[in-house]
């Protein structure tokens, strides 16, 4: 058996916002973006365009769900993203200005960052160089 995760449902408030962050301010590929009515689409995003594990971007439509964008945890670090090149794509959300929640630090584990989504939501950045 061989079973994996292959993508994280993320509560957003639009769309396009939620695309044009994600692929411009952190480099992910758009893998699909369907309509699927006049209020709801199939959007996915991914940090790589080989697959693996990536992001359903799903807009809220119920108050409820509205209150849940950029708090889907509870205020704990959210989404863990790994990569083998820390210090370049570390460089890349400074000059994006994405918002650091901590600077990177070594660890023993490798280099680590704490980052804030476009709505709040925290996100390791992990590298294992």
């Amino acid at each position: 058996m061989n079973n994996s995760i292959g993508q994280l449902s993320l509560v957003v408030r639009d769309y396009d916002e939620a695309i044009s962050f994600y692929v411009n301010k952190l480099g992910f590929t758009l893998l699909e973006d369907t309509v699927m009515s006049e209020t709801k689409r199939w959007v996915r995003v991914s940090p790589s365009a080989n697959g693996g594990t990536g992001l359903l971007l799903a807009k809220a439509a119920t108050e409820e769900q509205v209150t849940r964008i950029g708090n889907q945890t509870g205020g704990r670090v959210f989404l863990f993203m790994y990569t083998d090149r820390f210090d370049e794509y570390y460089n890349s959300l400074l000059r994006e200005g994405v918002k650091l929640i901590r600077e990177a630090s070594v660890e023993s584990f490798g280099k680590v960052a704490v980052f804030a989504d476009l709505y709040g939501n925290l996100w390791d950045l992990i590298g294992r160089e």
